[in-house]
């Protein structure tokens, strides 16, 4: 069995696996709470609080795996080590490199966007490459082709704010709070999505690449002008323009990717992943089969760092207790 720790960002999250996809026990500290008074997440807020989280976490883990002695039932250990915040990558490795010299077991750190692509492969036993697979997250807006599983091409990434930094700003000039995605997803179910025209980044461009940072700037223009207007801001009709474009721009250059590689299958996950509307549009469409994870393990997850894990022990991937955080680790780096 494979335990996993994810700390990356703001959440910690631990799993326990059992083989490819026997989810033993996935459980979750959220952080949303703590963060959203500033309207993001605050890194040595976010650190300090992993470090608080981590043991009772682990220990919860073991119990509703029904682990007691886990020196005897895991195999691998497995943690988060890059991209992602320094301080909160770093409790989590120095965490699990204790529990490896500890309990005697092997460690391997994981590529957290690797993570994101095996939320897919955990989730959906048909899912063999070769597949694209878009992470769409706070962090992160790229289309990866997985041509094996540990062998990948980014084909496009954003060239500014990504997808669900978008969805945060835009909730932040819109009074809504902290995290945008969800809120602004709920919102957004009451809206007229044709109310504002605004533009979907990139349109024209025949290249795999985003941008959300001007569509961010459009909401704001509009909103200013209402205000400016003495006009109450529409919110839901806001919510769905909003949504409309980034889902335009994100469902646009997955068709090109699709035509470009000929590949058919796309697996879409990181948090924008969870978004009601997104899924809606991704599933409707010809051009390709899609795979979407429960909304659940859009987000950061235990699940998707174990299955990670798992498959790069088998193919040969190995660490050691000289293993060291990696904030700017790129998938392509080596998996």
């Amino acid at each position: 069995m494979t335990l996993a720790l994810e700390s990356s960002c703001d959440d910690t999250a631990v799993a326990i696996l059992e083989g490819q996809r026997t989810i033993r026990s996935s459980v979750i500290s959220s952080q949303i709470d703590s963060h959203s008074p500033f309207g993001g997440v605050v890194p040595e807020f976010a650190s300090r609080m992993h470090l608080e989280a981590v043991l009772p976490l682990l220990d919860r883990a073991l119990l509703e795996a029904g682990i007691s002695d886990p020196k005897r039932d895991i195999d691998l250990l497995a943690v988060t080590s890059g991209p992602g915040l320094m301080g909160s990558l770093l409790v989590g490795v120095m965490a699990m490199k204790g529990l490896a010299q500890g309990w005697g077991k092997p460690i391997l750190g994981v590529n957290h966007l690797e993570g994101h692509i095996f939320a897919n492969v955990v989730n959906h036993p048909d899912l063999d490459p070769p597949f694209l697979a878009m992470i769409v997250s706070g962090g992160h807006t790229e289309v990866v082709l997985v041509k094996e599983l540990g062998d990948y091409r980014v084909i496009g990434e954003t060239r500014d704010d990504a997808a669900g930094e978008a969805y945060d700003k835009v909730a932040k000039l819109l009074g809504l709070g902290y995290p945008g995605g969800p809120i602004i997803d709920k919102l957004a179910l009451t809206g007229n999505e044709r109310a504002f025209d605004f533009p979907v980044p990139l349109r024209s461009s025949e290249k795999v690449e985003f941008s959300f940072s001007g569509l961010k700037t459009s909401v704001l223009s509009q909103v200013e002008k209402l205000r400016k207007n003495g006009q109450p801001l529409p919110l839901e009709d806001l919510c769905a323009s909003f949504q409309r474009a980034v889902a335009q721009s994100l469902v646009s250059k997955l068709h090109i990717a699709v035509s470009l590689t000929g590949v058919r299958k796309v697996a879409v996950s990181g948090g924008v992943g969870a978004n009601s509307y997104l899924r809606k549009k991704l599933l409707t469409q010809t051009a390709w089969k899609a795979y979407l994870p429960d909304p659940f393990y859009c987000t950061d997850n235990g699940v998707m760092i174990a299955g990670a894990a798992y498959h790069g022990w088998n193919r040969g991937r190995r660490s050691d207790l000289e293993l060291s955080p990696s904030p700017s680790w790129r998938i392509t780096d080596g998996v």
